[in-house]
């Protein structure tokens, strides 16, 4: 495993971009004109226009859709009660309740980023039982992706009631990448000195070639048994 691929495992760039766009669009009209709905309605169409392309491209669209959702939760937030930085807060607590699901899964011994990655690195839940090296790698990373997000909303609620609308937004789009890093090294530097990953689906097609080539074994010594039992009849 390499940093670029677990950086890809996240999203990469293009996910980064998703991620920041929409926000970064909103604030940067609303510093122009104070424009709520212009505001809210750019935001929501840029993020619906990455959808498409993704659509359009026929790539992974997870990071994509989960964009879409943000925004439009901000945005019909936002709109219903006429307070821009509402616009924001739906992802907030996303944060909120994302920091408290790594601590807690990490907490409990089934720590969120080996959810996540076990899939991604073939290896399922067998970290769970039968590496616990790599349990113990994910749930330092779960610890630091908690701890990093947890710090990150320590700074942004406050900002929610004291400042106004373009300075939390500002500082949330600052927020965006930086944090994101960190927590993804440290999830490399976690990993990289963890035993590799099972490798489940190997497994399961060695198994599965292992159990054909009995039923080939036994047909042919069953095919080369039966004349035999003929002649001896006769």
């Amino acid at each position: 495993m390499t940093e670029a691929a677990l950086f890809e495992a996240f999203g990469g760039v293009r996910g980064m971009v998703e991620t920041v766009l929409p926000g970064l669009l909103f604030v940067s009209i609303y510093t122009v004109n104070k424009n709520l709905h212009m505001s809210a309605l750019a935001a929501l169409g840029v993020a619906l226009v990455m959808v498409v392309v993704r659509l359009v491209r026929r790539d992974t669209v997870k990071h994509a859709f989960s964009g879409v959702f943000g925004v439009g939760f901000g945005v019909v937030f936002a709109m219903m009660t006429g307070n821009a930085k509402d616009f924001y807060l739906p992802g907030m607590l996303y944060t909120l309740g994302l920091a408290l699901a790594y601590i807690v899964t990490a907490l409990a011994g089934v720590p969120l980023i080996g959810l996540m990655l076990g899939p991604v690195f073939k290896e399922n839940l067998s970290w769970r039982t039968r590496n616990p090296g790599r349990k113990k790698a994910y749930t330092k990373a779960s610890w630091a992706w908690g701890l990093i997000l947890l710090a990150k909303c320590a700074i942004l609620f406050p900002l929610y009631w004291w400042a106004d609308t373009t300075q939390l937004g500002w500082v949330l789009v600052a927020l965006k990448i930086p944090p994101f890093l960190l927590a993804v090294y440290l999830t490399w530097v976690f990993l990289a000195k963890a035993p590799p990953p099972i490798d489940v689906f190997a497994e399961m097609e060695a198994e599965e070639r292992a159990e054909e080539e009995r039923k080939a074994a036994a047909a042919e010594v069953e095919s080369e048994g039966a004349p035999a039992g003929r002649h001896r009849r006769r």
